[in-house]
């Protein structure tokens, strides 16, 4: 039996919600107690109650629409979130494809960069070296890889970005609509390469709104709507129940 790499137990994460002061700063002084409770306890909830396992090797996908807790998911997998009920589980190196190229320094060169993100993903500086070229080869950028990644377009962060997080050896990846990377060509390369490194074991987590690339990537899904669990099991039946609310 696989071993559980993702564990999600009866999690919930909200956020304060900060509501500007109303009838002036007086009346707030004067009734601190009410209005301090108020804002206390004004919040944002973005997931509830949520439970479910990811298994090594398999692929997760997460359905909903904007605003149902897909990123506040991935930020609680990622560890960038901490749930605010519940326990969230987590076995072995992250590699996100979430913000492509958010990581990234703009003074230094995108070579520069490759290094850095290799070493923030937790391999030693000899690992990424032996990979290097492997990943300016995908990126495309060889002309531009030693100019400074302030000089480079979105498109250009976006391609170097999947090219690092998807050549160092990930145990887990997540995914957050990456597959629209670059021009056709490279889109193509890239669902390509994702598709070798989940056939290849890669436990995975694909948060998409492409729902026929769910279907053909993912072993499971879930939808998620309002921030609960509202359907889960094979990707198929659940994109069609999906479906049928929109």
């Amino acid at each position: 039996m696989s071993e559980c790499i993702i564990v999600f137990n009866d999690v919930s994460k909200s956020y304060p919600i900060y509501h500007h002061i109303t009838g002036g700063i007086k009346n707030f002084l004067f009734h601190l107690p009410k209005a301090l409770s108020s804002v206390k306890n004004s919040r944002f909830v973005a997931l509830k109650d949520v439970s479910f396992k990811v298994n090594q090797g398999e692929t997760l996908g997460i359905i909903g629409e904007n605003g149902a807790g897909k990123s506040t998911m991935l930020g609680l997998i990622a560890g960038v979130l901490k749930p605010s009920k519940g326990e969230v589980i987590v076995k072995g190196r992250i590699s996100p494809l979430l913000e492509l190229g958010a990581g990234f320094h703009p003074e230094l060169t995108g070579r520069e960069n490759i290094m850095l993100n290799g070493v923030l993903l937790g391999l030693t500086r000899s690992d990424v070296l032996k990979k290097i070229d492997e990943i300016i080869d995908f990126s495309e950028l060889d002309e531009f890889i030693d100019q400074p990644i302030r000089t480079y377009s979105s498109g250009m962060l976006a391609r170097l970005g999947f090219s690092v997080a998807s050549s160092l050896n990930p145990e887990i990846l997540l995914i957050d609509e990456i597959l629209a990377v670059g021009d056709k060509l490279f889109q193509k390369k890239s669902k390509e390469a994702l598709l070798k490194l989940i056939n290849g074991g890669v436990t995975t987590v694909f948060v998409s709104h492409d729902l026929e690339s769910v279907k053909e990537i993912c072993h499971r899904a879930i939808w998620l709507d309002h921030g609960k669990v509202r359907a889960e099991g094979e990707p198929g039946k659940v994109v069609e129940q999906y479906k049928i609310m929109l």
